[in-house]
Formats: structure tokens, C-alpha cells, sequence
């Protein structure tokens, strides 16, 4: 398209117009005459008129068609004379035809004046000038990135992110990406016909994208993605595609499903639809697009196999279709592609066995298939893709053993193979993956030892962990160089830890936890100046912590659960990069070293189950980053440090060190002690001066006798007074409405104190952390009917309030012939009264006679979870973010009981309570350690509702019950807050088990399915399905096979998506 002509030359026109029009309707009636051609074609604006202008597409030859037909009617008809330079036809017989023609040139022309008289400066706007100011003026500009854009200038060629071709001067890309633009895309951009590129990534505009913008006729990339589009992919974008070669719509909110039209834009050679919330099948269209070199789909929620076909693709090279929905087996024709070079399926629910076609992919270098439901063994033709550099089968059903021809994949950078059921040992020949440098084969069941090239191969990172390895580590001679990190943990390592260790000089991370490690912590293994983390907890480690411990790189230090004992190290202070260290549970003594204080990047200290003595250092109050300190049963004393860290740190953390004092703990420290009263001075320890007379011996001897009375005569007075005020207390008793109680309450003022010992026909109340436990109502009403809030297997739980109003709830225990003695109860209730965490129902405090024992615990308001899923209404469900938080939250509880070596036993959604912010707090935890011969209890039938939750191995009583008995519970509580159904339901003549169906439901790749129903779809997927997963991996009919409860919280942290992501809404 030409530019407007300048104003003179419209001057010129404009006359010539006027003579041209008036000549030709004068000639008009004369029909032998001819017209003359045009001294001028005419200008674009009369293509706009007619349909050419602004964007050209089905119409862009619309008056060339419409003047052909008009020629080739008057070739029908006698007389006609015809004008080629016109390429019309003037018909004789029809003069008012010719007439209405030249009107809409002579309008054409006017049309052109008036644009150009609107122009300043005497200038004209061209199509790219207005088709930008026209788009600026759609979006919002708030960083001033198109400043530079002016409708003064007759060129756009200067402004920012504009691209013009040199030879023509129009406008070739666009490219604002990443300019902070918002607002909506308007259709300015379509007058822009030369544009070959627009990439307007990275901004936040929103609302629809004209699908015209596909038929721009020189348009090949067009890159929207990182914006904030939304609703369906516009039909039509692809169907009348006529240069488009690339294309991204990635990272907005498009929804609905892919248009079926995909597969008519022959010319797309990439296509990138991903992060998006596009849902149904893929359309068997796309596979027709035989110039497609890379398709991205993923992210999003497409459903239903795979379509077979994807053989006719023969030029593609990339294929990702990550986390979806998809189904089904993997098709036997993706081999068939022969310039595939990446493939990306995981995080799907594809099933079956591994094609043997995908052996063809000679040229293939990346292969991911995690995150599915694969089955059967890892084929030996695996050996034969030997361009192969990235395998990752991870998190399938894989089986048999890690076949050895993987070694000869010289090309293989990462193998990631954990979360499967392999066997057998780990290959030797691995190690021949000359280029390999990370090994991932954790939870798996693999056994035999450890292999040599582990540290003596190229490997960077090395994780065997969660197997059942076993045998002795040993160091070779030829170490590796670049080994930085190894993860040992979880398996049946045993012997010492080899001294020369230390040669792994680059070696930043070693964790050897959980295994069966025994001697002493060699000194050298701190020789390693490039040690990050060192973890080697639970093992049976003894003998004292190296002297020269750590390094500036040291960060994580775990060395709990073991057996270590003498001092922690001074020269701990000069780890200065430390920010975790946990010496927990171990025979630790003497005091804490002040060096401490300067690890000023300290956010975890846990010291607790030690023996350590001795004060706080003060400079403690120093660590700025402190997030948890924990000395609790240890047998320090003195008052706790100044500062905002140790004003608030939970009682929890502290508890159990007798000799701790100050406002924090209840507990005034001792002043300075007066100066003791000396009955009977020994003269030589208090000379008297020569100047003073001695006193005779008779005189002292009277001083003495003295004093002696006086002490009796205080004493008699005191005890008078004790008896007065006894007898009144009786007498007030007697007279108060509670007497008819059964119990005398008995009050404790000390944390933890006991009350003198009591008859039989007395009670003992005692309140952790002290305080006066009176009641608003009289005993008699604290077990009324009236304020009874519920009954499970361990007693009848009642609400009341003490006399400052806070409002408690009282458990009545109805297992009194089970309880054991009092020592035993007040022990173990003891232990449990101390600890404290969020989502723990707090014990406050306890009631004890032979007949009656009652559990004082925090009152919550929002009623237990039980009712909150099984008896709320659609509108008043728990949403999904609710339901996550109320998961984590009792994750977290567990794995801080298990921290406590505190079994629940009797964990079920009755006994998850909701606060007033929704916040879980898990309920009765430890109450089945009060019970002598709990086999036999938890099988009675007062537990018969927790059936459901229990693990496996309760009804074996030669199988010890370990904390896996709680995370088996766990897994089913995490099944039932995600469906909405309960554990066990009994139909008529069928028990359908939760965890059965949701296992069914997992190998047909039907999960989303069991997601309850009152979501109505709103949930991400990609948070749901390794929830539901990691609920029967905990269900694990094998408690080995369980995680522990800390893993399970960090689990599902990672599963946690981006907060606050919107929820995803399916279907």
C-alpha cells in the first residue's frame, strides 16, 4: 500500500477529480463516445472504501472481482466499449451505473483530503502510524515505554521496539515484550500489513485476541504469552492462518478447548499452548501439521489418550505435554518420528508398558516420563538409544531390575529412576556413563552394596537413598573430583565412617541418616573445605564431637539420634556460615559454649534430649535470625536470655530444665540470699577486737538460750495460725453449693507441682503452668449432661468455664479399670501436659482419684473435621486451600509428636478439631500409653469407629507398633479430606474400602474423579494427584514402606503450588 499523497499533490487531484467527474457524466449520455483513462491511480483510501484497506484478508480484491463482473456482463451486450486502464467496462446502455462508480472515486478523493487536512504540520498519517497510535491507545502505559510514540512523525521507524524493513520503510516487528504494558489489544495492529513479527511477551494485557491477526499476510511469529488473556483460544486464529510459523500463547488464562482448526495452519513450525487452563482432548488435527518442528502443551488440563497418528509428524523435534490429564497407554507410532529429539510426558496418568517403538528414536536426548502409572520392567533396549542424555523414569510402577545396558549410554548426563519398585543391585556398569553426572535411584528396594563408581566416577550428585542397601562404605583410591553431594540416608549402611572420606575435598553434601553407622565421627571428615551440609542422624554413633568441627562452608549440621557424648566443641563458633544445628538426642553434657552466640546466621538450634548443664549465654539474645531454639530436658538452669526471640519462644521449648527461670516460665530466680543467722558464733571464725571486753561464758551461754526460745515461740505461733485457718476453710467448704461433690478439689499452684498426698476419698487437680483452676459452676455441674460435647472410645468430653472465663473442655475418661496406678498416669500425662504446638489440642491440666480421671484441655470453637465433611452442607464445604492447610497442619502435629517419641494410636477425623480460623488441632494424642495392654484395647470394641485408620499390623501382636501405625492413619485421613468420603462405608452385601478405590481410581488415570464433588472442579491438578499418591504410599500395607512423618511435611511443602495460585477449575 502506498502512502497518502502530500497536500499539494491532493490540490492537483481534487480539481482533476472535479473536471474528470463532470466530463464523464456529460459523455455518459452519449453512448458512442469513449472514456478516457485516469491521469492518476487512485489513491489507497479508495481501497478502503471498497474493503482493501486495514487489514486486507477474504475481500482484499474485492473491487477487482466486482469490476471483472461488471465486464463480463457488458462483453454480453451489443455496443459496449471497454477501458482497460479503468479495468472496468463502461456500459452504454446503463449511464447510471457509470455514475454511481465515479461518485465513489470523486468521495475517495474527498475522504483522502480530509484525513490529510487533519494532519499537523501539513503531514500525513500512514497506515503504520495510525494502526500503532491506535494500539497505544488501547493499552495502559505506565512505565512510559512508548514515549517515542508520536503521530507527529511520518515514520514509526525510530520508536521504541518498532522494526521497519529498510527497503519499503513499512513496519516488520514489533516487539514490546517485557514494556509493563496492560489493557486490551485492540484492532490498530491489523492496518500493520507488512508486519512479519509481533512479540508483545510478558506484559499483563487482558481480554480477547483478534483472530484477525492470524490473516495479517506477512505475519510468521506471534508471541502473546506471559500476559493475562482469558477465555477460549479464538476460533479462526488457526483456520485462516496465512504465514504463521510460530506461535506462543503461553502463561495466560485461556480455557476451554483447544480449537479443532489447529491443524489447518500448514505453515506452523511451533506451537507453544502451555500454562494455560485449557481442558479436553487433543485433537487428532494437530498431528496433521506436518512442518511442526515443537508442540507444547504443557500445563494444563487435557484429558483423554493420546491420539494415534503422531507418526505423520515428521519433523517434529520436540514433544511436551506435562502435567495434564492424559490417559492410556503411550502411542506404538511415537517411534516413528525420526528427528524427535525431546519427549515430555511426565506428570500425567498414562499407563501400561513401555513401547518398544521408542527404541527408534535414535536422535532422541531427552526422555521424561515421571510422574505416571508405568508398569513392568525397564526394557534392555534402553542401551540402544545411545543419544540418550537426560532419562527419567521417576515416580511409576516400574519393576525388576535396573537393567545393565543403561551403561552404555556414553551420551547420559541424568538418570533419574526413584519412586519405582526396583530390585536387584544397582549396576556396575553405570559407572561407564562416562558423561553422567547425576544419579537419582531413591525409594526403590534395591540391595547388595554400595557401587565403586559412586565416588569414583564423574558423578556430580548421588542419591541411593530410601533402598535397603547394605554393607560398609568404602572410599576408593581414585576418587572423583567433582562429586558434590551424596545422599546415603535410609538404607542398612553399617561399619565406621571411612576416614579418608576427606579426599572428597569438593564434596558440598553428605548425608549418611538412618542407617546403622557405628564408632566415632572421624576428625577428618571436617577436612572437607567445601562441606555444606553433614547429616548423620540416627545412626549409633558414639564418642565425642571432633574438636575441630566444621568450617566457614558448614551450613547443616544434624547429628541427632545417636549416641554422642562429652562437650559440644568450642571451635563451633567458627562454623560463621551456620544456620541449622541439631545435636538432639544424644548423651551430651557441660555447659553451652558462648561461641555459639557468634553463629550470627543461626536459624535452627535444637539441643534438646541431652544432659547439658549450666546457664544460657546472654550473648544469645544477639542471633537476629533465630527461628526456633530448642533445649528442652536438659538440666540447665538460670534465667533465659534478654530479647524479642527468647520473650516468645514456646514453653516447649524450654520445659523440662528444672533450674530455667524468669517471667517466661512462671518462676522467679533467686536473688542475692541475706546473710544467715548465726545462733551460736564460733569466736575463732569471728575474732573479737582486742579493745572489746570478752564476754563472759555465762553471757553467751543466756544469748543462746534466748534465741532458742524465741524460735519455739514462733514456731507454736504458727502452727496456731495454721489451725485457725484450716478450720475456717473446712467450715467455708462445707457451706459452698459444690459440696455434694464427690471429689474435694485439691489445687496446685506450680507448674507441674504435686499436691501433698491424699485419701482415698480426696481428688488431685493439677494446671500446667500454674494459675487458679477455679471453676465458674460448681463441680457437680462440670459433668452435666447438659454441657456433654461428645463420647469416643476414650471418655465423654464436657465444656465449661473457669472464673476468668476462658472456656475449657473436660475430658472424663470411661477406661478407669484399664488406667494404670496413679505414678504411671501422672507421668505419662505429665509428659503430654508440656507440649505445645499449633495444631495440638493443648492438655491443660489433669484430675486424679482412684475412681475418676478427668483431661483438661483447651477449649476449640469450630467443632471436629468428621462433621465439617461428612455432615456440612455444598455451600458450606471446605474449599481446596482449606483442605491443604488442614493436611499440612496435622502433618505437622504428627512429626512433632513423633519428635517426642509420642505415638497418637487412635488418629481419625473425630479427632482432628477445626479452630475458629479453620486451623486443624489434633486431638487425644498419647491416651492409649495410659492403658496397660493396649493390643488388646485397640482391637476392643470402644475403638470399632478408627477401624478404618488402622494399620495393618494392630492385629499382629508379635509386630511392635511403631510412629508408621500413625502415618498409615495419616494417609487415610489425607484420602478422606480430598473425597469427602469416609474410610470404611458398608453397603448391603459389599465394604468398600477408601484406600481401594482411590488406588483403583489411580491406575485407570482416573484420580480427579475421586476429588469430592462439592468442589465442583475447583482444585489445581497438579497439587492433587501427588496428594492423593502420597495418601496410599503412606497406606502402604508395609510399614517400612511408610515415610516418616517429617518427610511427609516436607513432601508436601513441594507439592504446595505457588501461593496464592488461583484455583484451577476443571471440567
Amino acid at each position: 500500500m502506498s502512502p497518502v499523497p502530500s497536500a499539494p499533490m491532493v490540490q492537483l487531484l481534487f480539481p482533476t477529480s472535479l473536471v474528470l467527474f463532470f466530463s464523464l457524466a456529460s459523455r455518459d449520455s452519449t453512448p458512442s463516445s469513449a472514456h478516457s483513462p485516469l491521469p492518476f491511480p487512485p489513491p489507497p483510501l479508495f481501497y478502503g472504501v471498497l474493503g482493501r484497506g486495514g487489514g486486507g484478508g477474504d475481500d482484499d480484491d474485492v473491487d477487482e472481482r466486482f469490476l471483472a463482473r461488471k465486464a463480463a456482463s457488458c462483453n454480453s451486450t451489443a455496443g459496449k466499449v471497454r477501458n482497460p486502464s479503468l479495468s472496468c467496462c463502461c456500459c452504454p446502455c446503463r449511464p447510471v451505473a457509470a455514475m454511481r462508480l465515479l461518485a465513489l472515486l470523486v468521495l475517495a478523493h474527498l475522504a483522502a483530503l480530509l484525513v490529510v487536512a487533519g494532519a499537523k504540520g501539513g503531514g500525513g498519517l500512514n497506515d503504520d502510524v495510525l494502526g500503532l497510535i491506535v494500539f497505544k491507545a488501547d493499552v495502559s502505559d505506565p512505565e512510559g515505554r512508548l514515549a517515542t510514540w508520536s503521530e507527529d512523525d511520518e515514520r514509526p521507524c525510530a520508536w521504541d521496539g518498532v522494526t521497519c524493513e529498510p527497503r519499503t520503510g513499512r513496519v516488520s516487528a514489533l516487539t514490546l515484550a517485557g514494556f509493563g504494558l496492560s489493557g486490551k489489544l485492540g484492532r490498530g495492529l491489523l492496518r500493520l500489513e507488512a508486519l512479519q513479527s509481533l512479540n508483545l511477551a510478558k506484559n499483563n494485557i487482558s481480554g480477547d485476541v483478534p483472530a484477525e491477526l492470524a490473516r495479517l499476510p506477512a505475519l510468521q511469529t506471534l508471541d502473546l504469552s506471559g500476559n493475562a488473556f482469558a477465555g477460549a483460544v479464538p476460533e479462526g486464529l488457526f483456520g485462516r492462518c496465512r504465514a504463521l510459523r510460530d506461535v506462543s500463547l503461553a502463561g495466560n488464562a485461556f480455557s476451554g478447548d483447544i480449537p479443532r482448526d489447529v491443524g489447518a495452519c500448514a505453515t506452523l513450525a511451533s506451537l507453544n499452548l502451555s500454562s494455560n487452563r485449557l481442558a479436553g482432548a487433543l485433537p487428532s488435527d494437530v498431528w496433521s501439521l506436518n512442518a511442526l518442528r515443537t508442540l507444547d502443551v504443557s500445563g494444563n488440563a487435557v484429558t483423554g489418550d493420546l491420539p494415534i497418528g503422531i507418526s505423520r509428524m515428521f519433523n517434529l523435534r520436540e514433544l511436551n505435554l506435562r502435567g495434564n490429564r492424559l490417559t492410556g497407554s503411550l502411542p506404538n507410532d511415537i517411534g516413528d518420528c525420526p528427528l524427535l529429539r525431546s519427549v515430555d510426558l511426565g506428570s500425567n496418568s498414562l499407563s501400561g508398558n513401555l513401547p518398544e517403538s521408542l527404541r527408534r528414536l535414535s536422535t532422541c536426548t531427552y526422555l521424561d516420563l515421571s510422574s505416571n502409572g508405568f508398569t513392568g520392567s525397564v526394557p534392555t533396549w534402553f542401551g540402544e538409544m545411545t543419544s540418550l542424555e537426560v532419562l527419567d523414569l521417576s515416580g511409576n510402577k516400574l519393576s525388576g531390575e535396573i537393567p545393565g545396558s543403561i551403561g552404555g549410554l556414553m551420551s547420559m548426563r541424568e538418570l533419574r529412576l526413584s519412586g519405582n519398585g526396583f530390585t536387584g543391585a544397582l549396576p556396575e556398569s553405570i559407572g561407564g556413563c562416562k558423561s553422567l553426572m547425576h544419579v537419582d535411584v531413591s525409594w526403590n528396594s534395591l540391595t547388595g552394596g554400595l557401587p565403586s563408581w559412586v565416588f569414583a566416577s564423574g558423578v556430580q550428585w548421588v542419591s541411593v537413598s530410601q533402598n535397603t542397601l547394605s554393607g560398609e562404605v568404602t572410599i576408593p583410591t581414585n576418587v572423583s573430583s567433582v562429586l558434590q553431594g551424596v545422599d546415603l540416608s535410609n538404607n542398612a549402611f553399617s561399619g565406621v565412617i571411612p576416614s579418608d572420606i576427606s579426599k572428597l575435598q569438593n564434596l558440598q553434601s553428605l548425608n549418611m541418616s538412618w542407617n546403622s553407622m557405628s564408632g566415632s565421627i572421624p576428625a577428618s571428615i571436617f577436612e572437607m573445605k567445601s562441606l555444606e551440609v553433614l547429616d548423620l542422624t540416627a545412626n549409633q554413633l558414639n564418642g565425642s564431637i571432633p574438636a575441630f568441627i566444621g568450617g566457614e562452608s558448614l551450613k547443616e549440621l544434624r547429628l541427632r539420634k545417636n549416641s554422642l557424648s562429652g562437650n559440644i566443641p568450642a571451635q563451633i563458633g567458627n562454623c560463621s556460615a551456620l544456620a541449622s544445628l541439631d545435636l538432639s538426642h544424644n548423651d551430651l553434657t557441660g555447659a553451652i559454649p558462648e561461641t555459639i552466640a557468634n553463629l550470627t546466621n543461626l536459624e535452627i538450634v535444637d539441643l534438646s534430649q541431652n544432659r547439658l548443664t549450666g546457664g544460657l549465654p546472654k550473648q544469645l539474645s544477639n542471633l537476629a535470625h533465630l527461628l526456633q531454639f530448642n533445649i528442652s530436658h536438659n538440666q540447665l538452669s538460670g534465667d533465659l536470655p534478654p530479647g524479642s526471640f527468647f520473650d516468645t519462644i514456646p514453653l516447649s521449648s524450654v520445659s523440662d530444665n528444672p533450674g530455667l527461670c524468669g517471667a517466661k516460665l512462671n518462676s522467679s530466680c533467686p536473688g542475692v540470699l541475706p546473710k544467715p543467722i548465726v545462733l551460736n558464733p564460733d569466736t575463732s571464725s569471728n575474732p573479737i577486737s582486742p579493745t572489746e571486753p570478752v564476754p563472759s561464758a555465762g553471757l553467751h551461754h543466756k544469748k543462746t538460750i534466748l534465741s532458742i526460745s524465741a524460735l519455739v515461740a514462733i514456731g507454736a505461733a504458727a502452727l496456731i495460725a495454721v489451725g485457725v485457718i484450716t478450720i475456717t476453710v473446712l467450715n467455708l467448704r462445707v457451706r459452698t453449693p459444690g459440696s455434694h461433690s464427690a471429689a474435694v478439689l485439691e489445687l496446685s499452684d506450680g507448674y507441674l507441682s504435686q499436691s501433698p498426698t491424699t485419701d482415698v476419698n480426696e481428688g488431685k487437680l493439677v494446671m500446667f503452668g500454674g494459675g487458679n483452676p477455679e471453676f465458674s459452676a460448681s463441680t457437680h455441674a462440670l459433668l452435666n449432661k447438659d454441657c456433654e460435647l461428645g463420647r469416643g472410645g476414650f471418655g465423654t468430653v464436657y465444656k465449661t468455664t473457669l472464673r476468668d472465663g476462658q472456656p475449657v473442655a473436660i475430658k472424663k475418661l470411661t477406661v478407669s479399670s484399664l488406667v494404670k496406678s496413679q505414678v504411671e498416669f501422672e507421668r505419662e500425662v505429665k509428659m503430654l501436659g508440656k507440649l505445645r504446638h499449633r495444631n495440638l489440642v493443648a492438655l491443660k491440666g489433669y484430675y486424679w482419684t482412684q475412681s475418676l480421671q478427668l483431661l483438661i484441655y483447651e477449649f476449640v470453637a469450630g467443632g471436629n473435621l468428621h462433621k465439617q465433611l461428612h455432615e456440612s452442607s455444598t455451600t458450606n464445604c471446605l474449599s481446596w486451600k482449606e483442605r491443604f492447610d488442614i493436611i499440612l497442619g496435622i502433618a505437622r502435629s504428627l512429626a512433632h509428636l513423633h519428635r517426642h517419641d509420642i505415638i497418637h494410636y487412635n488418629l481419625k477425623s473425630s479427632n482432628i478439631l477445626l479452630d475458629g480460623s479453620g486451623e486443624a488441632k489434633v486431638g487425644d494424642y498419647g491416651l492409649a500409653k495410659l492403658l496397660p495392654m493396649l493390643d488388646r484395647y485397640v482391637l476392643s470394641s470402644k475403638v470399632q469407629s478408627a477401624l478404618g485408620y488402622m494399620a495393618p499390623e494392630f492385629a499382629c501382636r508379635t509386630v511392635k507398633i511403631t510412629e508408621k501405625c500413625d502415618v498409615y492413619g495419616f494417609g487415610v485421613l489425607i484420602l478422606e479430606i480430598l473425597t469427602g468420603r469416609t474410610p470404611v462405608e458398608y453397603m448391603e452385601d459389599d465394604v468398600i474400602v477408601l484406600c481401594d478405590v482411590v488406588r483403583a481410581a489411580l491406575d485407570e488415570g482416573k484420580v480427579e474423579d475421586c476429588v469430592d464433588e462439592r468442589l465442583c472442579g475447583k482444585f489445581p491438578l497438579e497439587e492433587a494427584v501427588p496428594i492423593m499418591k502420597l495418601g496410599l504410599v503412606c497406606t502402604s500395607q508395609v510399614p517400612s514402606n511408610r515415610p516418616d512423618m517429617g518427610e511427609v511435611v516436607n513432601i508436601l511443602e513441594l507439592i504446595r503450588c505457588p501461593q496464592d495460585s488461583p484455583e484451577t477449575e476443571l471440567g
